[in-house]
């Protein structure tokens, strides 16, 4: 296949009989990154494993890799991804230049390579700082999809290790990146979405408070969301907390970014007042 250049301006079809062939192709080549979730569920999984095997010097053709894909089908589709990169991960133990290997899959042009590679991090058995170390080029992603998995990926070291997690991560949250620091918020939601809740947090939320005030007037649209929903995850079990310490930011600062996050940190609490009789 030739150049996608002319591809990667564009918007993303509505449906997934939209895509375009053209599309599909250098998505499953790896050539291209998604744009939407429908490109992302019309990707032919097993294709695409095997032109980034090839892409980072493993065998497309491999008894690991076949075995894999036979299994594909009994799994929910996010699971099938978590196969794929042990798979990849399983081969690239045995070849003699396995860090390039890894830092090829790492700086794929593909997104969901890239998604695969943040796989590898858990895998790795590395304590929670070498992890942190690790996963900071995925949190700092241009791609949305690459920024989720990793903070996912290394969610069950920072529940295992919260004390040393909450201080490692104080400059994650002074970064001048916005991507590192929404990383910082996102990773230690009480709640979150789609992992492992932090008990610790929903129980004593005010044990990530110094973490939080690092980032109460960010000025990032985007790190502000996640903090409002940090603290509205925390609001479900100590609403109490929650108010107390909107309450104090906004005497403390009128700021407008911190009345944003304010305002949607207690939305849960108001919407439970307004339904009050």
């Amino acid at each position: 296949m030739g150049s996608v250049d002319h591809l990667r301006q564009r918007k993303g079809a509505f449906r997934i009989a939209l895509i375009p062939p053209e599309v599909l192709e250098a998505l499953n080549d790896g050539l291209l990154e998604t744009v939407n979730l429908n490109e992302f569920l019309a990707l032919e999984l097993p294709r695409l494993a095997r032109s980034v095997a090839t892409h980072i010097g493993l065998d497309p053709g491999s008894e690991r890799l076949s075995d894999t894909f036979a299994m594909l089908g009994a799994f929910k589709p996010m699971q099938r991804h978590g196969h794929i990169a042990r798979a990849l991960y399983d081969l690239t133990a045995q070849h003699p230049e396995r860090d390039a290997v890894a830092h090829l899959l790492a700086t794929h042009p593909s997104d969901v390579a890239r998604c695969w590679a943040t796989h590898w991090i858990p895998m790795s058995g590395l304590a929670l700082p070498e992890q942190l170390n690790a996963v900071r080029r995925f949190a700092a992603d241009a791609h949305f999809g690459v920024r989720e998995l990793a903070w996912m990926a290394v969610r069950d070291a920072t529940i295992q290790s919260l004390d040393e997690a909450l201080r490692l991560l104080q400059p994650w949250a002074a970064d001048p990146d916005p991507n590192i620091r929404r990383f910082a918020s996102e990773l230690t939601r009480p709640r979150g979405v789609w992992c492992e809740q932090i008990e610790r947090l929903k129980a004593e939320p005010w044990a990530g408070v110094a973490l939080l005030e690092l980032l109460r007037a960010d000025p990032s649209r985007y790190v502000q969301n996640s903090v409002a929903n940090w603290l509205n995850d925390a609001s479900r079990s100590q609403p109490a907390w929650v108010e107390e310490i909107c309450a104090r930011w906004l005497a403390e600062s009128d700021a407008t970014e911190t009345r944003y996050i304010a305002r949607r940190a207690l939305r849960t609490l108001s919407k439970r007042t307004a339904e009050e009789p």
